[in-house]
């Protein structure tokens, strides 16, 4: 392909082992390349803001904001960019939540790098990914009525604090990663176990558990 239809990526992960792996794949293909990488969201949105990408590569945690918060700012900034949602998480704990929020696909990083190449390509030409397990759950959520979990009713913030809980965290720990203040996660959690007509921590994981938000 010309290099007026190469399909230029941003990279945006806090793992640079994770990012060199991916600009390896993908300098394997004639028409993707990578065109400039981020290691934490507030990096991710300056780098889209520079307008020299047509698809983002974004992961869902990262140190200083959620990928979902930066999928967000980036739908309202930039609109016309696809951005591919690429996580170790799997993808009944994410992957509708993304999309809904605006995501254009959803990818495990546990994928085939032919899988990747193969999204790539589809968000840049504007359709959407998902794999055929997320393609079901979204089938069976329009046909059938069911009554709605709990944890949906949850912010992204409120969300991820449940999972990072259920996880073993402590709200002090989860403050640090998240660069937030003790109070606000505080809050994060009392707002959570509110909404959900949780007790306590002990709960809050058996839940988790039960809904496979997080592993056993």
């Amino acid at each position: 392909m010309s290099n007026k239809n190469t399909i230029k990526v941003l990279i945006a992960d806090d793992h640079a082992i994770v990012r060199e792996g991916l600009k390896q794949i993908l300098a394997d293909t004639r028409d993707i390349a990578v065109a400039g990488e981020a290691e934490d969201g507030l990096d991710a949105i300056k780098l889209v803001r520079q307008g020299k990408g047509d698809v983002l590569l974004l992961d869902i945690s990262m140190p200083d904001r959620s990928g979902i918060e930066v999928l967000k700012q980036v739908r309202k900034e930039e609109p016309g960019l696809a951005v591919l949602i690429l996580t170790m998480h799997r993808e009944d704990q994410y992957a509708i939540r993304s999309l809904k929020a605006g995501a254009a696909g959803y990818l495990n990083k546990q994928s085939a790098p032919a899988e990747l190449v193969n999204a790539i390509r589809m968000v840049a030409a504007g359709r959407k990914y998902v794999s055929p397990a997320l393609a079901q759950e979204l089938a069976n959520q329009v046909n059938e009525e069911r009554e709605v979990p709990l944890h949906e009713t949850l912010s992204d913030r409120e969300f991820q604090t449940l999972t990072m809980i259920a996880s073993g965290k402590t709200v002090s720990d989860i403050a640090k990663e998240l660069v937030l203040s003790v109070k606000t996660i505080s809050m994060y959690r009392a707002r959570l176990l509110q909404k959900m007509k949780l007790r306590h921590n002990a709960e809050l994981t058996h839940y988790a558990i039960k809904h496979r938000l997080v592993e056993e």
